[in-house]
């Protein structure tokens, strides 16, 4: 098969590692609209537009340390380097992605500064047009492709809730995406929007340097965590002001800035409507499995899950999708799969979770991955994946302000050892 693939982050690295190897040997072009690899795990101090007048890509902070430990971080073929450290900086993950890039000889198929403009379906050959732009040399060209994998990732595309009074606030406002260093809000009292993943810990990182944060969402389990002196937990945000911020308790606090740490919208602009997916409030479908589109099985959009061992999961998706793809397995019928995603939706709509969660795995991680094994028929990942990730995921809420000093060690497929 001639495969496209759409940026080389951690996914779309996992797919040029599979796709080339000896097992599918296919034909692989990946477009990557940066001039490098990584992702979002390339740091850059600037914001807004890039030279070429696109948006950033990248959301990351110079002080950013993992949230899971290295132990989980790593490809099931590849592991992170043993280094004394559990949860490492991001520069250490950006050198091990560059490191699986050269180890598998993968920056060959891979033309930097490509953005892709289209992906569109030719119905009469059932053929895959790419339109993508050199951005050096400013020319679009158009290729044909028999699949396409969608690796554009989900970190990107800031989602800013509209609040009454936004357009009249006079002080700052910046989503987490725009966010670099501390000393942006040194001596300010700043209301923090959030307490997802994001939210929690540039609460923490802010408040070195912030005057007094209000911390704002409606997130339970953080009544047990110890914040600085300086940090207070407040309801939602009702309405702001020209220079202040009234609850939801319907208390009012004066503020220099507002700091959007509210998530990300997929966003999946240059798909075609021939590409038969869709979003609606974060919840892409119809897809089976979160990730081969059901109405063109040849189009596979991999990493939108959240909330799970990324790396892994990636790769395990890829080596689901190339089961099909090279004719080793066979895809169930459209109405099967339908009936399949269709049942999860209905599962997720009883227990009330908004449509935004629907790519949140959590606790269906393992399940989700013994599903994808057993079906392709390859193998999974060892049990001690999900047992290391839940006594992660427990520690973040028990500890959030120093559960990064602690360190893990993978013993086998079963077993870890918490040594510090």
């Amino acid at each position: 098969m001639k495969i496209a693939v759409i940026g080389a982050g951690s996914a779309g690295l996992a797919v040029l590692r599979h796709s080339t190897s000896d097992i599918y040997k296919n034909e692989v072009i990946c477009y990557e609209r940066t001039d490098q690899v990584g992702g979002t795990w390339v740091y850059r101090e600037e914001s807004g537009v890039d030279q070429y007048g696109l948006p950033i890509h990248t959301s990351m902070y110079k002080n950013l340390r993992t949230n899971l430990p290295k132990e989980l971080m790593g490809f099931p073929d590849y592991p992170v380097p043993d280094v004394p450290e559990s949860f490492i900086h991001r520069t250490e993950i950006l050198d091990f992605l560059n490191s699986y890039c050269d180890h598998f000889k993968l920056r060959q198929y891979i033309q930097f500064l490509h953005n892709v403009e289209l992906v569109k379906l030719v119905d009469k050959n059932r053929k895959w047009l790419i339109r993508v732009k050199d951005l050096r040399k400013n020319i679009v060209t158009v290729e044909m492709f028999d699949a396409v994998m969608v690796c554009n990732g989900h970190f990107s595309n800031p989602n800013i809730p509209k609040i009454k009074g936004q357009d009249i606030f006079k002080g700052q406002q910046m989503h987490s995406h725009d966010y670099r260093v501390p000393e942006v809000f040194k001596d300010k009292t700043v209301v923090v929007f959030g307490a997802g993943p994001s939210g929690l810990d540039l609460v923490l990182e802010i408040a070195k340097t912030a005057k007094k944060i209000f911390f704002s969402h409606h997130v339970d389990g953080t009544s047990s965590i110890t914040f600085p002196d300086n940090v207070i937990q407040k309801p939602d945000v009702k309405e702001l002001t020209e220079n202040s911020v009234l609850f939801e308790d319907d208390s009012s606090e004066s503020v220099d800035a507002i700091f959007y740490c509210t998530g990300y919208n997929y966003s999946f602009s240059f798909l075609d409507e021939t590409c038969g997916v869709h979003v609606d409030s974060n919840m892409v479908t119809p897809l089976w499995k979160h990730v081969v589109s059901i109405e063109n099985p040849t189009l596979a959009l991999i990493g939108l899950l959240t909330h799970v061992c990324a790396f892994n999961v990636w790769d395990l998706q890829v080596r689901f999708v190339l089961q099909f793809w090279s004719g080793k397995k066979n895809f169930p019928s459209k109405e099967e799969m339908l009936k399949d995603e269709n049942e999860e939706i209905r599962n997720f709509t009883i227990k009330g979770t908004p449509k935004k969660h629907f790519h949140v795995l959590n606790d269906k991680q393992d399940s989700y991955q013994k599903d994808l094994a057993r079906i392709a028929n390859i193998e999974t990942l060892p049990p001690v994946i999900m047992s290391l990730f839940d006594e992660c995921y427990a520690r973040f809420f028990d500890n959030l302000i120093d559960y990064r000093n602690t360190k893990y060690k993978i013993i086998d497929d079963h077993h870890f050892v918490r040594l510090v």
